[in-house]
């Protein structure tokens, strides 16, 4: 999808309605406002991306009056050039005055949310406060997408795919030459990276978009984050592929696990109880379903198949702004699903020192249904994961 099929940034006026359903949040909970310090809660709120370091960027937004975003004096222009909001700067960090407070010197004494705090500088922070509310409730909102956010969401699932096709298609010409894990990576990236950015970089310029992948073989596969190593892949060996890719700031997964060869069996059968682990957190992910239930009724069928012992994570996690974010599709969290949410779903089977499996597709939820951008899986059924040498 291109600028012509109407695919664009989030606009301005998105994120002005996103700062007037804070402000209700802020009201409905007796606060004067929200002071957001997250930098994935600052885009949300008013669309500026920077490069986040130790130096604090804070946006305040009161109930009444205007925003103010509080930035470094290193960044002044590039926050004049990227927003219409009041922006403030401080000299340095960590300064004379930590900047946080700094921050809540220039509010004065207010009822308001923090989405974090270090622990050290509570009892600053509560001298400089009529009332403290540590929930976060920015990124609560942010829980469910909207049909703009979605769209970002969709279209990057697309790239992500991209990276496995080209794998598919061209590992084995590249591991038949003497190719590494590494060789691997880079040819795929620089396919799925060349069409995201030949397709978006000018429309979607000033925003974060790219593509991040691992590609573990063998032994190594059973290490879910690994470094990806000059290794050779060896016929027989699992190969598994993860890919995230982002648009617009908004992020989507894609991955799988190929067999280098022939596949055996055993392979096969683990695979397939994979692709059924990953088809029962497809149907348990219906509205009002508990995150942590989705989970185990997921994990069971592992557990069904004689995998228990292999399991190392979660089903799943939210994507958004942020590549892992709440909820969580995992045990201790009992967020209920609602249509909107967007979410990752990682079967995954590691048996160390031996191989190790995880597919992965991303799923949105709808009032009808459960929505999967990543067609990866879906296109490829198991007996087609194959690299032939």
């Amino acid at each position: 999808m291109n600028a012509a099929s109407g695919l664009r940034p989030l606009s301005a006026g998105f994120h002005a309605n996103m700062r007037d359903k804070l402000r209700q949040t802020a009201s409905d909970n007796g606060l004067d406002g929200h002071l957001m310090l997250r930098p994935s809660n600052i885009a949300y709120a008013c669309g500026f991306f920077y490069a986040a370091n130790e130096r604090p960027v804070g946006l305040w937004l009161p109930v009444e009056g205007d925003p103010i975003l509080f930035i470094p004096e290193l960044e002044r222009e590039n926050a004049e050039s990227a927003t219409a909001l009041a922006v403030r700067f401080y000299t340095e960090f960590p300064g004379e005055t930590h900047p946080l407070l700094w921050m809540l010197d220039q509010i004065g004494l207010q009822s308001l949310s923090l989405d974090q705090l270090d622990a050290l500088l509570l009892p600053a922070v509560r001298d400089r406060v009529r009332r403290l509310d540590l929930r976060d409730f920015a990124m609560e909102q942010r829980y469910i997408k909207t049909p703009e956010e979605i769209a970002l969401t969709r279209a990057a699932a697309g790239f992500a795919d991209l990276f496995l096709s080209r794998l598919s298609s061209a590992g084995g010409d590249i591991i038949a030459q003497g190719g590494t894990e590494v060789d691997l990576l880079n040819d795929a990236m620089a396919f799925a990276r060349g069409a995201l950015m030949t397709r978006h970089r000018v429309t979607f310029a000033g925003t974060p978009m790219g593509i991040t992948a691992t590609v573990h073989s063998g032994p190594r596969a059973a290490l879910p984050h690994g470094a990806v190593l000059e290794r050779r892949p060896q016929p027989g060996e699992t190969l598994i592929a993860g890919i995230g890719a982002s648009l617009g700031g908004y992020h989507a997964e894609s991955g799988a696990t190929f067999v280098i060869g022939h596949m055996k069996g055993e392979q096969r059968r683990i695979m397939q109880a994979m692709q059924d682990c990953d088809a029962a957190a497809v149907a348990a992910l219906v509205p009002a379903a508990r995150c942590d239930l989705v989970n185990d009724a997921a994990q069971d069928v592992l557990r069904a198949a004689d995998l228990a012992d292999a399991i190392r994570h979660r089903i799943g996690h939210g994507m958004g702004l942020d590549g892992h974010e709440a909820p969580w599709l995992a045990p201790g969290d009992k967020t209920r699903i609602a249509p909107g949410m967007v979410f990752s779903n990682e079967p995954g089977v590691y048996r160390p020192g031996l191989d190790g499996y995880r597919t992965i597709n991303t799923m949105i939820v709808t009032p009808n249904g459960v929505e999967i951008p990543s067609r990866f899986q879906a296109e490829t059924p198991i007996d087609a994961r194959i690299i032939a040498l």
